[in-house]
């Protein structure tokens, strides 16, 4: 008589459960960075650079790069802040306010003969008061941060407008002014971006190689996880808005400076920018996923498709539907792909089911 046919066993876990041999293991190694998020973002922006240096006359020169950065450093500063605040499940939409009361600030003090030294702290410490406001009321009170941020969206924007009213101060330090649209040399580099990149630097670090920034990550998947790890939700939360505040005051800041005129509309619809960015670079809406080098690179990226458009004398309505598209791609797509990859990974496992039952009756 024939000897039964053998089949190996089917591997089965600790706990006794089956693993499908075809189940699909996750990215390591240089795989895992060459392809991620992140390197998909960096690569769409080389690509986009080349086009646009190909396709737009004047795009490739140090005239271009300078002009170029210096409209992407406020959304590149508030942006940093914003990620660590959406990775946690919240969100900020108060930040233009934030920057434009800042430069409302700034202006009626200067005015009004103050030192240039004191309008910088006193506009600073306004923007941390506003954000300390948000962070109260989210963190502590307990109130949606959506709901919260579009009230003080509001409030900020009209103490901006009581402030200073309709009035522009123009009048800064022409040396200081100067100093925000200066370059480093024959780069075409603004000066300023040393302090950006200082920015971007704190940031990444806090949130990739400390406890703290590990720990929102928890937070945006669960805050009662969280609470359980012994993350102080509340404190982490308040002191978040308190840096977007903090960041947009200084955006505030930099945009005064750089037009040299202090206003109540200033940076009006920057949030839109920011949150697009954000959500492009790879932070999920719904908090627990998202790095600061993917944001990076979303900032640059959408800052150069704007910049191009703008050189091909595109209006500046396209521009806002360009940026309104990217906003909403950027919360789709995760989306669909993450759809697209349950109903693959659905239907490996209905197509290896069925194998695995019949090799563990023939093991026993």
């Amino acid at each position: 008589m024939s000897d039964p046919v053998k089949t190996a066993p089917v591997p089965e876990r600790v706990d006794g459960t089956t693993v499908l041999e075809a189940e699909p293991k996750g990215r390591t190694g240089w795989a895992r960075v060459l392809l991620g998020r992140d390197a998909v973002m960096i690569y769409a922006l080389i690509v986009v650079i080349v086009i646009a240096m190909i396709a737009v006359p004047r795009f490739a020169s140090p005239v271009t790069t300078g002009f170029l950065l210096l409209d992407v450093i406020p959304v590149l500063l508030i942006a940093m802040p914003m990620t660590l605040v959406i990775i946690t499940g919240e969100i900020d939409l108060s930040v233009a306010s934030i920057a434009g009361l800042t430069s409302a600030i700034m202006g009626v003090l200067w005015q009004a003969g103050f030192d240039i030294g004191i309008v910088l702290v006193i506009s600073v410490l306004a923007g941390v008061v506003a954000g300390a406001v948000n962070g109260f009321l989210v963190a502590v009170v307990g109130l949606p941060s959506l709901a919260v941020t579009i009230g003080t969206l509001a409030l900020f924007r009209g103490l901006a407008l009581v402030v200073i009213g309709d009035n522009a101060v123009a009048n800064f330090p022409p040396e200081l002014t100067a100093f925000f649209t200066s370059k480093l040399g024959a780069t075409g580099i603004p000066t300023v971006m040393v302090g950006v990149v200082v920015v971007i630097l704190f940031f990444g670090v806090l949130l990739h190689l400390t406890p703290f920034g590990r720990g929102l990550y928890a937070l945006g998947y669960s805050q009662e996880a969280a609470r359980f790890v012994g993350i102080k939700v509340a404190r982490a939360k308040l002191w978040l808005f308190v840096g977007t505040g903090t960041v947009s005051a200084l955006a505030g800041v930099y945009w005064t400076l750089r037009y040299s005129s202090a206003r109540s509309d200033n940076a009006s619809g920057l949030e839109l920018a920011v949150i697009a960015a954000v959500l492009l670079g790879g932070v999920s809406i719904f908090g627990g996923k998202g790095s600061i080098p993917g944001v990076v690179a979303a900032v640059l990226l959408i800052g150069v498709i704007n910049y191009a458009l703008r050189l091909g004398r595109v209006s500046d309505v396209v521009l806002i539907i360009v940026t309104g598209s990217l906003l909403i791609a950027s919360v789709v797509a995760p989306s669909v792909f993450g759809a697209i990859s349950k109903w693959r990974h659905d239907r490996r496992v209905h197509r290896e089911l069925p194998q695995a039952t019949t090799s563990g009756a023939a093991s026993a």
